[in-house]
């Protein structure tokens, strides 16, 4: 019998479901579209079409590695986030779904109509960054990151989305320092527990970034120095938002508040989990 997209497929959705891995069937047709180099159209509309021995070898190659507990992400080198396809590496952090409620209070932040620049903390992939300038043409932004490997992955995605002529990245940590101030300031940094990323999931803890993981004894040291610094970099009257992780919210809050910041409600996410921490400086 001939192996087919479907029949390759399920064996592959079949072993990932025994290995335990979460969302199976669409890891499963992500590792046959990346093997067989074929599309998801492909397998919908001609599931029947027979594969080559090598294709079928280069896929079941694929699952092999996720049966390890690598990220998809990295497998296929790529993770869509927002309306974008964004190349990913294991020098950045993966693009969450939960990342993509940043983005919704950053949009609602901007204007539609007329210029402003935004100053992205930790921005990894470029996933908010380049989400917020892909939807305001006018726009323009700095992404910051300690890592010159995730900066050269930033600066790839923005140049593949044609998106290089607005935003700019800079090597630095968070005591960095700009000759302008920012309309709007992102954050999604590091805050798990240090003690708490060897109990992570395998996909994470032995394969994302610790530098993009790692917030500290109690996940606030990115916090702390960045509300520390967020006068020198927001403008009057300008807006703010960090991602936070599960049970930071009033802790965020509390260091928001305490040095002058005004706060608007915390965005939670699908879970009804406290997401995103956002508010304004004073005029």
């Amino acid at each position: 019998m001939s192996d087919t997209l479907v029949s390759v497929w399920q064996a592959a959705r079949d072993r990932l479901i025994a290995a335990g891995i979460d969302s199976p069937v669409l890891d499963a047709r992500l590792l046959l579209e990346a093997g067989a180099g074929v599309t998801r159209l492909e397998i919908v509309t001609d599931p029947r079409r027979t594969l080559s021995a090598e294709q079928v070898s280069a896929v079941s190659a694929l699952v092999d590695r996720r049966v390890a507990r690598e990220p998809v992400s990295h497998i296929v080198g790529k993770k869509a986030f927002w309306t974008l396809d964004l190349t990913v590496t294991p020098d950045v952090l993966t693009p969450r779904p939960e990342t993509e409620f940043l983005v919704e209070v950053a949009l609602a932040a901007l204007p539609k109509t007329s210029p402003a620049r935004v100053l992205d903390l930790g921005v990894g992939s470029g996933a908010v960054l380049l989400s917020v300038l892909a939807e305001r043409d006018l726009v323009s932004g700095i992404g910051l990151d300690v890592s010159a490997e995730a900066l050269a992955v930033a600066q790839g995605n923005a140049e593949m989305l044609k998106l290089d002529n607005r935003a700019e990245f800079h090597r630095g940590d968070w005591s960095a320092n700009f000759a302008e101030q920012f309309d709007v300031v992102l954050a999604n940094p590091p805050y798990i527990p240090s003690a708490d990323i060897e109990h992570l999931a395998p996909e994470v803890s032995k394969h994302e970034p610790r530098v993009a993981l790692d917030g500290g004894p109690d996940g606030l040291d990115a916090y702390r120095a960045i509300v520390a610094r967020l006068s020198d970099w927001l403008k009057p009257g300008g807006s703010f938002a960090f991602e936070i992780g599960q049970g930071q919210a009033a802790a965020v809050e509390g260091l928001v508040t305490a040095a002058g910041f005004t706060l608007q409600p915390t965005r939670a996410d699908l879970a009804s989990v406290p997401r995103v921490v956002n508010g304004r400086r004073g005029d």
